[in-house]
């Protein structure tokens, strides 16, 4: 028996269709570990319950079933989601853990094929899914590896006003402070970084998205390495001394260019087939202007990374082989159902540049709303003899309620839109999960089929 290469047996698994990796993103509190929860959850339940209409091959009963099966990489976390079950099914229920590293599950689903290829090889197949997360912030570090340092910390400096400028201050203040060509305090320059990794981290807790570095919020295994001790700085000399602060600035953010961003995308972004970039639209509708305006450059910032053209910078490195993109509109249940097309509107407005690359790159992308555990239940409600759609849940306090959340806009809506609009996406809790039940959900099947429909052929 000749022993095939790792090259030819990717290529056999690609032909066949029996195999795929589904990278899942999102900016912070999209829900991406919920949705891989949720995804994981009903594919285990199609050999017992028609909870997936959308997805072909369950409606038209050609999924024998699914299992978890032991993941092919040993050095990636395997995802929780025992542990994020078993969240939801307490009383009351709760929302998952948050992403916080990379991690994976992978799937093995039984079908019957229509395809005569595979029906050849016997009466089913089997589809292994790989499901990779990791945290979206460190996505908005891609663009750094067309900086230098400099380029970098003057992007820094630009983004500046409003909340930013009041946020950075104790940063900024400290900075002040700091003679760039002394010889380097290693001490001094960790003082420094941690009140930027603060200033960072206070951006997030004013609903901002756009910040750099990722890995500074959410560093994994990296947390207190030198590598993650460095911020942006504006030198007004012409040459620093070689052991000076700002040499040493330059060099760590060389390192962590090559060491840190490049080699986590070279190892992940290879291997991945497909991709879902999930979005909630509406926090930021209720936080105002800035805080909607921060998260559409965040999500520009991420179109970096879906440009997957010859020239692209994701392509001279790591030649990427995806080629489908869906972005979800994440929270569907938190608006009433006649607000669903203007959700999905909306984000075709805010990735609209990418989807133009994309489609000229001959890679296939497309947008939906979804909920992938159900909050809310969606009914009317009667006012003064007039029918109204409305919504009911329990909020994140244990109260009961019912309401009309607002109008999505179908549009990007200009800076005064928030003076004459008003917005009450509340945030609810899960619904209770059933015994031997899959949790419930809006449109995830729909989201399936379009990120595995083909495969299961």
């Amino acid at each position: 028996m000749v022993n095939l290469t790792q090259e030819v047996n990717d290529f056999i698994n690609r032909t066949l269709d029996s195999h795929v990796r589904i990278a899942v993103t999102g900016l912070s509190r999209a829900g991406k570990t919920a949705f891989i929860s949720s995804l994981v959850n009903q594919l285990l339940h199609t050999s017992t319950h028609d909870n997936l209409p959308l997805l072909t091959a369950a409606r038209d009963k050609r999924l024998v079933g699914a299992k978890r099966v032991p993941q092919l990489n040993m050095m990636v976390p395997r995802f929780s989601y025992d542990q994020a079950m078993a969240q939801l099914e307490m009383q009351p229920p709760m929302w998952p853990e948050p992403t916080r590293d990379v991690s994976e599950i992978r799937l093995s689903i039984k079908y019957r094929p229509k395809r005569k290829t595979k029906r050849l090889l016997g009466a089913t197949s089997t589809l292994n899914i790989d499901i990779i997360d990791y945290p979206g912030e460190w996505l908005l570090d891609l663009p750094l590896l067309d900086m230098d340092f400099d380029t970098w910390s003057n992007t820094q400096f630009e983004a500046l006003s409003g909340t930013r400028e009041t946020l950075a201050k104790p940063w900024l203040e400290a900075l002040a402070q700091l003679d760039l060509n002394a010889e380097a305090d290693e001490k001094q320059l960790a003082s420094i970084a941690r009140l930027y990794t603060d200033y960072l981290h206070a951006c997030k807790q004013a609903g901002l998205h756009w910040v750099q570095p990722g890995r500074f919020v959410l560093p994994g295994e990296l947390d207190g390495a030198p590598v993650l001790q460095f911020f942006p700085c504006q030198f007004q000399g012409k040459d620093a001394t070689k052991n000076s602060h700002y040499a040493m600035l330059k060099a760590r953010f060389k390192q962590y260019q090559q060491k840190v961003v490049k080699a986590f995308y070279k190892h992940h972004f290879s291997t991945f087939d497909r991709q879902i970039v999930l979005v909630d639209c509406l926090t930021p509708l209720n936080e105002g202007h800035e805080s909607f305006a921060d998260m559409r450059g965040a999500l520009e910032q991420i179109m970096h990374s879906f440009e997957y053209g010859k020239s692209s910078l994701l392509r001279r490195l790591f030649a990427p082989r995806i080629d489908k993109i869906l972005f979800a509109a994440t929270k569907a249940d938190h608006v009433t159902p006649d607000q669903h097309g203007h959700l999905t509107s909306l984000l075709k407005q805010m990735v609209h540049p990418a989807w133009q690359t994309a489609a000229y790159e001959n890679i296939d992308m497309s947008c939906m709303s979804i909920a992938s555990i159900q909050a809310t239940q969606a009914g009317f409600i009667n006012q003064q003899g007039e029918s109204h759609p409305a919504i009911q849940g329990v909020s994140e306090q244990g109260e009961s309620i019912t309401l009309f959340p607002g109008d999505v806009p179908e549009k990007l809506p200009a800076a005064d839109y928030w003076q004459n609009n008003g917005f009450e996406y509340t945030s609810f809790r899960p619904m209770p999960v059933e015994a031997d039940h899959p949790l419930r959900h809006i449109r995830l099947d729909k989201a399936l089929e379009y990120l595995i429909g083909d495969k299961l052929r």
